[in-house]
């Protein structure tokens, strides 16, 4: 439990090291990478400056020890704002490069099915806000670094159904990334109706802790809920309703809403000589004699043609 001041001044210097050492390796890796447009390095600019503002102080302090409302204005920038700014940063030559390792690859196209990245974002939403989980990230700061972190995958997993960045993803058409983002706004974020019409505090740690303008621990807490609940439909459904109006432009242009990319093309053949590759060090099956057999020939039928010959 914090004992003093919640607004005391507080160095973060490992999240500051942290962000500094991707800051040069982004700037590094871009001007190795054939550069990258303004738009790009805005995003990367204001994905720099919200991390910064999610992971010091105050925010990180008040979140860690004072206030739920605190730490759920962090989630959301941890979760909403700062993984897409960072996705749309990366130049398509360099997000081919960093994402062609064939587990990281895997990892990225079953996580950009819609199912798949609910369920994902779902079970990390919940067990980040359980009471262990906040009382340790109150207590350790490597327990505060390593949820951080868990955040900011889950992040990437919440846009990687919508992101034209993520090469070769399984994307759904414009109708169904705007379902998808309508959903991702209601079942993740149940716990905010929880703490709205809750009796009493549900975090100890919390409850126990300075107060911030006054600001009861149940107050606070039905806060956040708003917070959480109205902040979360805003950003998701205006992405959605975005979307759908690009898309509606596009065809009205008579233009493909979804255009297939180089990169995406180019990820398909990487795809296809992996598959290749495994192939050929597969050892052959035991009901496997014959090449036929695996090019859809009958084996029968290539047996009588070799007694012909």
């Amino acid at each position: 439990m914090l004992t003093v001041s919640p607004w005391r001044f507080h160095p973060d210097v490992g999240a500051w090291t942290v962000l500094a050492l991707v800051a040069l390796a982004y700037g590094y890796s871009v001007g190795r990478h054939g550069g990258a447009t303004r738009r790009q390095i805005a995003s990367a600019v204001g994905a720099f400056v919200l991390a910064l503002v999610a992971l010091s102080w105050p925010l990180a302090e008040l979140a860690a020890h004072t206030s739920l409302t605190a730490l759920v204005v962090q989630r959301v920038l941890l979760l909403l704002a700062v993984p897409p700014l960072a996705l749309a940063a990366v130049p398509a030559p360099l997000m081919a490069r960093l994402t062609r390792p064939a587990a990281l690859d895997w990892t990225l196209r079953r996580c950009s099915r819609p199912t798949v990245a609910v369920v994902v974002v779902t079970l990390v939403a919940v067990a980040t806000l359980t009471t262990p989980a906040v009382e340790a990230e109150g207590s350790s700061g490597w327990a505060r670094a390593g949820l951080d972190l868990v955040l900011l995958a889950a992040g990437v997993v919440l846009w990687a159904p919508v992101s034209p960045q993520l090469p070769a993803t399984d994307r759904p058409s414009a109708l169904g990334r705007a379902g998808y983002l309508i959903v991702q706004s209601v079942v993740p974020s149940f716990l905010a109706i929880v703490w709205i019409f809750a009796r009493h505090p549900l975090y100890p740690h919390f409850a126990a802790g300075p107060r911030i303008f006054h600001v009861s621990p149940l107050l606070d807490q039905q806060l956040a809920g708003f917070v959480a609940k109205f902040v979360t439909i805003a950003v998701l459904w205006g992405v959605a309703f975005v979307g759908l109006a690009k898309a509606q432009h596009a065809l009205s242009q008579g233009q493909d809403p979804d255009p297939l990319l180089w990169s995406d093309v180019e990820r398909h053949l990487e795809r296809a000589e992996r598959r290749a590759r495994r192939r050929a060090w597969l050892p052959p099956r035991a009901d496997d004699h014959w090449t036929g057999l695996n090019d859809g020939v009958d084996p029968d039928r290539q047996h009588r043609r070799e007694d012909r010959a």
